[in-house]
């Protein structure tokens, strides 16, 4: 991906369409998977709104895996489990 492609937000090589996006316990997780090398490193935003104000959190890990489809999947996992463990701490 080109760096004009990735400011502008064009979609992921081989035109995978984004995953939708998931609410958990009043936060919301958009999967956004990088696509490196054939493959996909987990990442994701996680964002809520706390005191009328949209707070974002973005979470990369070193993790790749081998479909957008996968690593969809896992971002929502991985996202659950900081919500889980850090709550609103995540904004900070």
């Amino acid at each position: 991906m080109s760096i004009i492609s990735w400011l502008f937000g064009s979609k992921p090589s081989g035109g995978e369409a984004p995953q939708e996006s998931v609410e958990h316990e009043g936060y919301t997780i958009t999967p956004t998977p990088i696509p490196e090398g054939g493959q996909f490193r987990l990442c994701g935003v996680i964002s809520k709104n706390i005191d009328g104000e949209l707070r974002k959190h973005r979470l990369v890990r070193a993790d790749m895996l081998p479909s957008v489809e996968v690593a969809n999947e896992f971002t929502i996992r991985k996202a659950k489990q900081a919500i889980s463990e850090q709550g609103d701490r995540l904004f900070s």
